[in-house]
């Protein structure tokens, strides 16, 4: 738990419709702000009155099979352009929130995952992004550069991937859950 070398998985995540995992997460999104409200960070509970850019909620693999939802904060807007978002600017955040539910019906929420674009300079090996993982009672997992940053370098590896492709370190909505 101390040196993760990627997201703690789901066991027996449960296969949902996008309406049923919609409805799930309409249910438990206030359990979740409350949760992550405990944090210090404004950014914990403020995101989702961003623009959510999936349609619901998809299980996400990268993610240790949990249902993900993405934002994005106004300076990032490009965003929504999905795969030609190009380089977003400094003072970008993108927010997943997340929440399992598993084969047996367990619904509990899940870790809420930050990155925020910082000045250059920052950090070469994140291109400049911080990571930040809020867990579901408000306390810190990790933050890059920060308390607990040795919990969250398998964020940096995997995003390493999207910038090879040229997508400035972030991955975007599964196609078939993007907004038009």
């Amino acid at each position: 738990p101390d040196n993760p070398r990627r997201h703690f998985r789901v066991k027996n995540p449960a296969t949902l419709t996008p309406g049923d995992a919609q409805s799930i997460y309409a249910a438990i999104l206030p359990g979740m702000l409350a949760g992550y409200g405990l944090n210090e960070s404004p950014v914990a509970t403020d995101y989702v009155t961003w623009p959510r850019y999936n349609t619901a909620p998809c299980r996400s693999a990268t993610h240790g099979q949990r249902f993900i939802n993405n934002y994005a904060n106004a300076v990032a807007q490009n965003y929504g352009a999905y795969e030609d978002a190009g380089v977003l600017p400094v003072g970008s955040i993108l927010a997943k929130d997340s929440f399992k539910v598993t084969d047996d019906g367990v619904v509990q929420p899940g870790p809420l995952f930050l990155m925020e674009k910082m000045p250059e300079g920052f950090n070469y090996v994140t291109g400049d992004w911080r990571y930040r993982m809020i867990m579901p009672d408000g306390s810190l997992f990790g933050e890059t550069l920060g308390e607990g940053d040795i919990r969250v370098d398998y964020c940096i590896s995997c995003h390493l991937a999207a910038s090879v492709q040229g997508h400035d370190h972030i991955f975007f909505v599964l196609g078939d859950f993007q907004l038009p």
